[in-house]
């Protein structure tokens, strides 16, 4: 029997997406969410797709750590005649998030790939810890089966240095491991491909600038697919106003507060990462309440949604510049791809350079990817839903199966 499926792990701190997919047709057999780890509140949420599926099912109480979260995944799986001793099963495919120089492309997993994948924690200290902790309680249950780690920097590697490097001492730079790496890159490959599909054209004939609209949030400028600049940094704090994250900020900021306020440099990344952004700015990092509070005439809540679209603008204006020929702007994500008041108000007034909404196609809600522009606009304007587990999958497929994908 050949192996054509793939279980896909998104590992956080305390929770663990998760989706099984058969590689033949790249069907989806099995998702769910493990959350609230470590909690006793903890709540599993698992609906299996293969026929004969009875339904969502979900389990709640006590999940102590990710061993026994995998293990619960595992047990459901088995439920539906998908456990992972199934000889169907070909890889579990792993997000990482920060990959550093050295991982620019799916990598199956050694001691020595997971011993870089700690050693990349001090610049990715959020996430890389809990994809560790995922990896292993995976190689625990399937010693036996190839692990594959698909890293979120990946696809921003093909960045040049003009684009990558901070403008500081360079040895202090190197020593330190300190360049932009961007984030969201299993996201930006699979929309930047989606979008050139859409025009009819190879992704090496097409530039496009997409925008990654969730909570978190980044723009990338996606030549002939390859990437040649994102917003995300050495961290993903850096670029877009995002739910909780302020984004560019003046760096001297960070001083200021030290001096001013007294404040250490932990409470100082915990306001810049999770007290800032939407919800600094008006309490809500929710952008369906902050456009409700806008109709309802709150101000502060205008003011928000204003700096969002203001700093969406100037990155869509500089990204036009570093590309120098535009075919099209993908808006994904959840905001991206549901909020049509966001992609409304980051396209107006940029008529000049080829850009203009069909206001009826931009108010259509759909889970396909279409186009949204007006017809005698230039530039596409394309709506596309992301699909990071597909591309996880068929990465990691690839890999160990080449040819199959």
């Amino acid at each position: 029997m050949t192996a054509t499926r793939v279980l896909v792990l998104n590992s956080g701190s305390s929770s663990v997406k998760y989706q099984l997919l058969d590689m033949r047709d790249t069907g989806r057999l099995a998702v769910g969410l493990v959350e609230r780890i470590g909690e006793v509140t903890s709540r599993l949420v698992h609906t299996p797709l293969a026929g004969g599926g009875a339904g969502k099912r979900e389990r709640t109480g006590p999940i102590a750590d990710h061993g026994a979260a995998l293990k619960t995944v595992a047990e459901e799986l088995a439920q539906d005649g998908l456990g992972l001793n199934s000889p169907e099963l070909a890889a579990i495919g792993h997000r990482v998030v920060h990959g550093g120089l050295r991982f620019t492309e799916p990598t199956l997993i050694t001691d020595e790939v997971l011993a870089e994948v700690e050693r990349l924690i001090p610049v990715a200290p959020l996430h890389n810890p809990a994809n560790v902790t995922g990896i292993r309680t995976a190689q625990a249950l399937r010693p036996d089966l190839p692990q594959v780690a698909v890293f979120d920097t990946a696809f921003h590697s093909t960045m040049p240095e003009s684009a990558a490097r901070y403008a500081i001492d360079v040895e202090t730079a190197d020593a330190h491991r300190i360049r932009r790496y961007g984030f969201h890159g299993t996201s930006h490959a699979y929309v930047s491909r989606r979008t050139a599909a859409l025009l009819g054209k190879d992704p090496s004939e097409v530039n496009v600038i997409v925008l990654h609209l969730g909570n978190g949030a980044s723009a990338s400028a996606v030549a002939a697919g390859r990437c040649v600049d994102t917003s995300m940094g050495l961290t993903p704090l850096e670029g877009l106003v995002m739910g909780t994250r302020s984004g560019d900020i003046d760096p001297a900021v960070t001083f200021h507060l030290m001096r001013v306020a007294g404040m250490s440099a932990d409470e100082i990344d915990e306001l810049l990462n999770k007290k800032s952004g939407l919800v600094g700015l008006c309490g809500d990092n929710d952008m369906r309440e902050i456009r409700r509070r806008i109709d309802e005439g709150d101000e502060r809540a205008r003011l928000a949604f204003d700096i969002y679209i203001h700093r969406l603008k100037k990155y869509i204006g500089a990204y036009y510049a570093v590309l120098g020929r535009v075919d099209a702007i993908a808006f994904t994500a959840g905001v991206g791809e549901n909020a049509a008041p966001v992609r409304e108000a980051a396209i107006a007034g940029l008529e000049g350079l080829g850009l203009a909404l069909d206001p009826d196609l931009n108010a259509v809600r759909s889970d396909k990817a279409r186009i949204v522009s007006a017809a005698h606009a230039r530039v596409a304007v394309a709506v596309v839903p992301t699909d990071e587990e597909l591309e996880i999958a068929q990465q990691t497929f690839a890999l160990v199966a080449p040819g199959g994908a």
